[in-house]
């Protein structure tokens, strides 16, 4: 079991290279599209951008929000020091 964990927390940063950032929390905006904030347990939010690379389903991420359920988001940041998500469960 603790393998399996392992593997789920860190297989994303393998996926999408060294520079990728992990943050977990709960989704507290929603929208244009798939771009969303994100709270974490301190309080601080966090804007991120879902854009055609980010691995999500909206409606996984809208039923994540209206259940306020945990939310791990891994990223990137942007060029414009945007936060780009990647994967988004």
């Amino acid at each position: 079991m603790v393998g399996v964990g392992v593997v789920a927390l860190v297989g994303p940063m393998f996926a999408h290279g060294e520079n990728v950032v992990h943050a977990d929390g709960k989704i507290v905006s929603l929208g244009p599209g798939k771009d969303f904030v994100l709270e974490i347990a301190s309080g601080q939010r966090f804007a991120f951008r879902c854009t055609s690379q980010c691995h999500a389903s909206l409606g996984h991420m809208q039923r994540h929000f209206r259940e306020h359920a945990n939310t791990d988001v891994y990223f990137v940041q942007g060029p414009d020091n945007s936060l780009m998500a990647l994967n988004v469960d």
